[in-house]
């Protein structure tokens, strides 16, 4: 009877043990959403989608588009133009597919976060 007892208390004490070391588990499974800056995420989808409109040295005609001073100051024009359907009046980027709804999502996400440079 003694040896059931011990084994029972030993059993508890492990079960206890492990439950108790889940915190680690805990803490790794915490998601924390991505930082979405200008240098990384947004000057691509930019350069990528802009030009050469929008960049002045290579003979475009519009509103510069060539730096992190320019996008921020114009955001919400941007996200107003790459909002809009193909075919509807100010839609951007012009000539081209719409960005993906996933792009358009990051660069809300950047100027809710507080458009970051880097």
């Amino acid at each position: 009877m003694k040896k059931l007892s011990v084994g029972l208390l030993l059993l508890a004490a492990v079960t206890v043990f492990t439950y108790c070391g889940s915190s680690k588990q805990a803490s790794t499974s915490v998601k924390t959403k991505p930082v979405i800056n200008y240098q990384t995420n947004i000057m691509a989808v930019v350069q990528a989608n802009c030009t050469p409109c929008h960049f002045p040295e290579k003979g475009g005609r519009k509103k510069p588009l060539d730096s992190y001073a320019a996008v921020s100051s114009q955001i919400d024009e941007v996200l107003r133009r790459i909002q809009l359907a193909p075919g509807q009046k100010g839609f951007m980027p012009d000539r081209k597919p719409k960005l993906a709804d996933s792009t358009i999502q990051s660069i809300l996400q950047w100027k809710a976060d507080g458009l970051a440079e880097k």
